[in-house]
C-alpha cells in the first residue's frame, strides 16, 4: 500500500537506479516490454544510452549560409511540406521547403509519407542535415532530422541527440532521460576512489551527467571546444566510460588467466635433441622465427600448468610446421593431439600434411568432419577412444558428445577467430586440462590482441620462408575484365595457374555483386576453352576434394571459387588471384585470399576488381592492400574501417563490441586496464570490481574467450 503524506497525498519512494523503467513517467507496460527486449530493463540501463551527437543551438546556420557552404549544418526556420507521391513501387517522395529570413531551401524525404501531415500548415523546427545538390544541381536537404519546437524555444543551448531507443525518440526520449538522471547520486560507482584518483578519472555520476547535460562555458571558444570534444568522444566522461568498459573486458580475461594458472596439467617433456628431430620432420629448413616459436611452445608444454598460447603468423609463414613440431613432442610423451579447423577443405589439407609427416613412423592420424559417412565416423571414434588413433584432425565434429579421447594432451585450433567460445571450450573439455595452441593468419592489432586474446601468451612468426616473391597487387574496375582475362591466358600459357574468386555463387536481388555462375561461361570462352574448375561450399566433400586435387596436380589451370579457398588450398604454381567485387570484402580477408598465391619463386599477382558502385571510401581502403603486404598494417586499417567484431569473430557470438571504447583512440587505456586487471587478480580484488563493472558493461562478458 502506497503511504500517504499530508492531507492524504501519495508519497512515492525516491527513484533508484535498479528500479524498473516503468517507474518513469511516459513509460507504460508496452513501452517497458519493448525496451526490455533490447536490454533496457532498469533505470540505470537508460543512463548508459548516450547521445550520438550534440547540436549547438547557439550555432544555428542561416539558410543562405548553409547553401553556400553545402555541408552538414543545423538550421532553424519555418518548415512546410506538400502532399507526397509514389514515383514507383516502394519509393515515396515528399517535397517541402525550409524558410528563414535569409531565404528558402528545398527539402526532400524518401519513404516518409507521414511527413506532409506532420508539417501541415507549416511548423517552426530545428532541421539538421547535409546540403547537397539534386540532379539539376539545385541545393537540397535529403531526409534531414527535424525537431518541432515553439518559436519561443531557447536556442542558446547544447542539445543531445540520441539514437532511437525502441519507441522512444527525440524530445520524448530526452524527457525520460531527464527523469532518470534524478537518481545519479544513488548510482554505485564500480571503481573505488583510490583507483579513480590513480588514473585521474571523474566519478561515474559526473561522467554521465556531463554527457547527458553538458554545461555551457561562458566564452564562445570554450563552447566550440566543448561541442567538438563531445562530438569527438573526447570528454572526461567519454574517457571514464571507455576505461570502465576496457577494464570490464580485461577483468574477464584476467579471470580466465588466473583460473588457468591454478589448474594442473601433465608436463610434456622433450629430450636434448628435439630441435634436430624437428628439422628431420620437414624437407625444408625452418626459419629462425619458426624455431623461436617452437622453443616458446616447448617451454610452455614442459610446465605443470596448461599452456594457452596464440601463434600469430602471416599467410604462408609456416604455422602448420610449428604445430606439427609441437604435436611430435606430445606424441613422444605417449599422449593424443587434436587439431580443429574451421572448414572441411582446410581440415582435409591439414590431415594430408600431418599424415604424410607421422604415418610413415607408425602414428595413426584420423580425419573427422561432418561429411564423413556415419559408419566410418563411428569406427574412427572408437579408435580414438581406444587410443589407437594418436592424432585426430577435423572440424567442429571433434567436440561432439559422442567423441571420447583416451588421453587428450594437446589441442590445436587453426584460424581461431572463426570459432566461438563454446566451440573452443567444448574441445578442451575432452581432456584433463590439455595444453592449448591457437593459430591465426589474420594479423591482430596489438590493442585488440590484448583484449580479445589477453588470456593467451603470444608467439609471432614474423618472417616468410626464403624464395617467396612479393605479390604485386593491382586495383581495376569492371570495365577491365576483358583485359584481365587475356592476361590470365598469357599467364597460364607461361606455366602459371589462376584463381578467380567471387563473393556470390549466383546473382542476388538483395546484393549488387559479381556472381560465379554469371561469369563462368565468359571465363571459359576467354581462356580458349580450357577446362575450368569450380569450387564452392555447395559441393560435396568428395567433389571439392577432386577439384582441389586436380588443381594441385596441374590438371586444372584455373579455378572459379568463392571464399571457401581462403584457407586450405596450397598450390605453389598458382600465380594470379583475381578477386571480383573486392570492395565487398574486408581487408584481412582479401589479404588471406592474396596469400593463396606467391608461394613459389614465380612472380605472382593479385588483381582486385571493384564493383560498379564502389565508393571512394572503398577505393581508399583497397589502396592499403595495393600499397603493402604487411599484415599488421592491413589489420590496423581493417580495424579502423570494420571494427573489432568483424575481425575477431565476436559478431558471431552476439557481442555488442565496445559501445564506448575505441581501440585506435584508446590504445593506451588497453594496456593500462590490462595491467590493472592483473594487479587486481594478484591482490584478490578482481572479482568484486569485475562484477560491479559488468552491471553496467555486460559487453565484458562476451569476451569470455577461454
Amino acid at each position: 500500500m502506497t503511504p500517504l503524506g499530508p492531507e492524504g497525498s501519495a508519497v512515492h519512494p525516491p527513484l533508484r537506479p535498479d528500479d524498473s523503467v516503468e517507474r518513469l513517467t511516459g513509460i507504460g507496460p508496452k513501452t517497458a516490454a519493448s525496451l526490455e527486449s533490447i536490454g533496457i530493463r532498469r533505470v540505470a540501463d537508460l543512463l548508459f544510452h548516450l547521445p550520438r551527437r550534440y547540436e549547438d543551438r547557439g550555432g544555428v546556420v542561416a539558410v543562405d549560409e548553409g547553401i553556400q557552404g553545402r555541408g552538414a549544418a543545423l538550421f532553424f526556420g519555418r518548415l512546410v511540406a506538400r502532399p507526397g507521391r509514389y514515383v514507383r513501387r516502394r519509393l515515396h517522395i515528399t517535397d517541402g521547403e525550409l524558410v528563414d529570413e535569409t531565404g528558402g531551401l528545398r527539402v526532400r524525404w524518401f519513404n516518409q509519407p507521414w511527413m506532409a501531415g506532420r508539417l501541415e500548415g507549416g511548423v517552426d523546427a530545428y532541421v539538421y542535415g547535409t546540403v547537397g545538390l539534386d540532379k539539376n544541381r539545385r541545393p537540397q536537404l535529403v531526409n534531414p532530422e527535424i525537431e518541432i519546437v515553439p518559436r519561443s524555444a531557447r536556442v542558446d543551448e547544447i542539445v543531445p541527440v540520441y539514437p532511437r531507443l525502441g519507441p522512444l525518440t527525440g524530445k520524448r526520449l530526452r524527457k525520460v532521460l531527464d527523469q532518470a538522471l534524478g537518481c545519479l547520486d544513488e548510482l554505485a560507482d564500480p571503481l573505488p576512489g583510490a583507483l579513480r584518483r590513480e588514473f585521474s578519472l571523474v566519478s561515474l555520476a559526473e561522467a554521465l551527467d556531463g554527457l547527458h547535460r553538458p554545461r555551457l562555458p561562458d566564452d564562445r571558444d570554450g563552447r566550440s571546444r566543448l561541442v567538438a570534444a563531445l562530438n569527438g568522444g573526447a570528454t572526461e566522461g567519454h574517457l571514464r566510460l571507455a576505461f570502465d568498459e576496457l577494464l570490464a573486458v580485461a577483468a574477464v580475461v584476467a579471470g580466465y588467466r588466473a583460473r588457468r594458472l591454478d589448474q594442473t596439467a601433465t608436463p610434456i617433456r622433450v629430450g636434448p635433441g628435439f630441435e634436430e628431430q624437428c628439422c628431420g620432420l620437414f624437407s625444408f629448413d625452418l626459419t629462425s622465427a619458426q624455431r623461436r616459436a617452437i622453443g616458446e611452445i616447448v617451454d610452455d608444454l614442459g610446465r605443470p600448468v596448461p599452456m594457452a598460447r596464440l601463434l600469430q603468423g602471416d599467410v604462408g609463414s609456416g604455422k602448420t610446421a610449428v604445430a606439427i613440431a609441437a604435436i611430435s613432442a606430445v606424441l613422444g610423451n605417449g599422449r593424443q593431439a587434436a587439431l580443429m579447423a574451421p572448414t572441411e577443405l582446410l581440415a582435409e589439407q591439414l590431415h594430408r600434411n600431418i599424415a604424410a609427416t607421422f604415418e610413415p613412423g607408425g602414428v595413426r592420424v584420423g580425419l573427422l568432419t561432418g561429411s564423413i559417412p556415419a559408419a566410418q565416423a563411428r569406427e574412427l571414434r572408437s579408435l580414438v577412444a581406444a587410443g589407437e588413433i594418436q592424432v585426430v584432425v577435423g572440424t567442429h565434429a571433434l567436440f561432439q558428445e559422442s567423441v571420447v579421447y583416451a588421453d587428450l594432451g594437446f589441442v590445436v585450433i587453426d584460424e581461431q577467430h572463426r570459432f566461438g567460445v563454446a566451440q573452443r571450450q567444448g574441445l578442451l573439455d575432452k581432456g584433463a586440462s590439455p595444453h592449448l595452441l591457437v593459430m591465426t593468419a589474420t594479423p591482430i592489432p596489438r590493442s585488440l590482441a590484448l583484449t580479445v586474446y589477453g588470456d593467451l601468451d603470444l608467439s609471432v612468426i614474423d618472417e616468410l620462408p626464403p624464395g617467396r616473391s612479393p605479390v604485386r597487387t593491382e586495383i581495376r574496375g569492371p570495365e577491365a575484365r576483358d583485359r584481365i582475362i587475356r592476361f590470365l591466358r598469357t599467364e597460364i600459357d607461361a606455366g602459371g595457374q589462376v584463381f578467380i574468386v567471387y563473393p556470390l555463387i549466383e546473382a542476388s536481388d538483395q546484393l549488387t555483386a559479381a556472381a560465379l555462375e554469371e561469369h563462368e561461361a565468359e571465363i571459359c570462352d576467354g581462356l580458349g576453352g580450357l577446362e575450368v574448375g569450380v569450387l564452392h561450399g555447395r559441393l560435396t566433400r568428395d567433389e571439392r576434394e577432386i577439384v582441389a586435387d586436380r588443381f594441385r596436380r596441374g590438371e586444372l589451370k584455373a579455378i572459379l571459387a568463392t571464399t571457401v579457398i581462403e584457407v586450405g588450398v596450397d598450390v605453389p604454381a598458382a600465380s594470379v588471384m583475381v578477386i571480383e567485387s573486392a570492395d565487398r570484402f574486408g581487408l584481412s580477408q582479401l589479404h588471406q585470399l592474396r596469400g593463396r598465391v606467391g608461394r613459389g619463386a614465380r612472380q605472382s599477382w593479385c588483381i582486385l576488381v571493384t564493383g560498379d558502385e564502389a565508393s571512394e571510401t572503398a577505393q581508399r581502403r583497397l589502396a592499403v592492400l595495393a600499397r603493402t603486404t604487411d599484415g599488421f598494417e592491413i589489420a590496423e586499417a581493417d580495424l579502423e574501417h570494420r571494427g573489432p567484431g568483424e575481425i575477431t569473430g565476436l559478431r558471431q557470438w552476439g557481442a555488442e563490441v565496445f559501445r564506448f571504447a575505441d581501440l585506435l583512440r584508446h590504445r593506451d587505456l588497453v594496456v593500462r586496464t590490462r595491467t590493472l586487471a592483473r594487479r587486481l587478480a594478484d591482490a584478490g580484488a578482481l572479482d568484486e570490481v569485475r562484477d560491479a563493472l559488468l552491471r553496467h558493461h555486460p559487453v565484458g562478458a562476451d569476451f569470455s574467450v577461454g
